[in-house]
């Protein structure tokens, strides 16, 4: 039996540099972290690495890719890996919604906003993630097109019609009705010709910018045959990262990674005490049923969807959006990082206008950063097959919503505990605790139970 100890936020220095969450926050102008930090473009880079979302229109006041370049040293000290740019082409202005309209209603594959910049900013920008040993990849709308792009009149055969003959916005193949994104047409991709031409703009990028792959928007409503028939030729310029906002085991044979999109809403439904934590293990049998061991999934408890449409991490986490981080950081996937997430942003940024994220003195990028290096460091914590497996925990507590995991592999075996109420809770395992420390986080061990405050987390380490 151990002794009573407690938890306190662990700082080693051997192990992880400073896990500290009222650690300084590095300069937004911080230098590139040393050369012993960076993991290069490594075999297991992807296993390891994290992924940040840039909304390029609201990322400053002057919403420009050169702004955005300016930022990827700070980014990358952070611990970001792959920075994923929303569209940054023409926005149509047919039938567009708002004052600047939506970013994936494009008007010309091939082109760069005016208002973003110039092709020489993106390549700019490529170049210099490169340089930090980042990765880019570039949001892509196959699904349809705005209502000026110039496949409209030139190719109107491409796109999906009515009864009457014309061309229609997305239709819900389950309902017959509208999504409601009356400002795009529709792609029909029963027309193989259209293939050699969303193949010839995706290959664009590729060879003018030397992009790194794509995050593909609403990647189920493609068929899966057309991206099976453009990954090897995109693979024939330079080995691509591809990303499917989709959660469909299909997809898998074009995609590397998908999106953790059940994850996250059960995640939420635990925080709002609609199902209970165990849901969670069920959901990780599933997915490990369904997804090859080296497909990914993207975690996250936020994103441009979510913030704009569902409410901030405080709205809809409120004081658990800490512990909601924990755990989506810790469960085998890819870790997001949304812009402005670690400013503590409190607004739903606006979708089809101005609206300029106030990073103020970044009050949660250490804590981000803390998590990314734990999840560096630990290789347990990375995803595939070198990751660590995960393991449903016995055991039992005195409130709801306290959940518990484990995650092993040959070099680490570490147990996972979140509070996601706003009462304290009691964990108490029916597994050993001897010889395990903390190395995130605060709590207190007691016998084999773990004691936390509300929305406390705390991450153990017998290795």
């Amino acid at each position: 039996m151990i002794k009573p100890v407690s938890l306190a936020l662990v700082t080693s220095s051997l192990l992880l540099g400073c896990i500290n969450e009222q650690a300084s926050v590095p300069n937004p102008q911080a230098e590139v972290v040393t050369e012993t930090q960076d993991k290069g473009f490594a075999e297991n880079f992807y296993s390891q690495a994290s992924i940040y979302e840039v909304n390029v229109r609201q990322f400053s006041e002057a919403g420009t890719l050169e702004a955005v370049t300016e930022q990827l040293p700070r980014l990358k000290a952070m611990g970001v890996d792959i920075i994923w740019l929303m569209p940054i082409q023409p926005i149509s202005e047919v039938k567009r919604k708002g004052e600047l309209g939506s970013y994936y209603s494009i008007a010309d594959y091939t082109a760069v906003h005016p208002d973003y910049g110039t092709l020489e900013d993106v390549k700019a920008l490529v170049a210099k993630a490169h340089e930090l040993n980042q990765k880019v990849i570039l949001d892509w709308v196959a699904n349809h097109t705005g209502w000026d792009h110039p496949w409209i009149t030139q190719h109107p055969d491409w796109y999906s019609k009515n009864a009457d003959g014309d061309i229609t916005d997305p239709i819900d193949a389950r309902t017959g009705e509208s999504w409601g994104w009356t400002d795009v047409a529709d792609l029909n991709y029963d027309n193989k010709a259209l293939w050699q031409g969303m193949s010839e703009a995706m290959q664009f990028w590729l060879r003018e910018v030397d992009m790194d792959g794509f995050r593909c928007d609403v990647a189920g409503e493609v068929h899966t045959e057309f991206w099976n028939h453009v990954r090897p030729q995109l693979d024939a310029i330079k080995p691509v990262f591809m990303l499917a906002e989709a959660e469909k085991p299909e997809l898998q044979q074009a995609f590397d990674m998908s999106y953790g999109w059940e994850a996250h809403h059960l995640i939420n439904a635990v925080v709002k005490g609609e199902k209970a934590p165990k849901v969670i293990d069920e959901y990780m049998q599933q997915r490990a049923e369904k997804f090859a061991p080296d497909h990914q999934l993207m975690m996250f408890t936020t994103n441009h969807d979510e913030n704009s449409w569902n409410g901030t991490v405080f709205e809809r986490f409120g004081e658990a959006h800490k512990a909601a981080a924990v755990l989506s950081f810790t469960l085998d996937g890819m870790p997001l990082i949304y812009s402005g997430q670690e400013s503590a942003m409190d607004k739903r940024l606006k979708f089809f206008q101005k609206d300029a994220i106030d990073w103020k003195d970044y009050p949660l990028q250490a804590f981000y950063s803390d998590l990314l290096t734990l999840k560096d460091s630990q290789s347990a914590l990375w995803s595939g097959p070198g990751g660590g497996k995960f393991q449903a925990l016995s055991y039992q507590s005195d409130q709801t919503k306290a959940y518990a995991f484990r995650r092993v592999n040959k070099d680490s075996n570490l147990v996972i505990a979140v509070n996601l109420s706003d009462q304290p809770a009691k964990v108490t395992l029916e597994t050993p605790l001897d010889g395990y420390k903390a190395i995130f986080g605060q709590g207190q061990l007691i016998g084999e139970s773990i004691a936390l405050e509300p929305h406390q987390f705390v991450i153990l380490n017998n290795g």
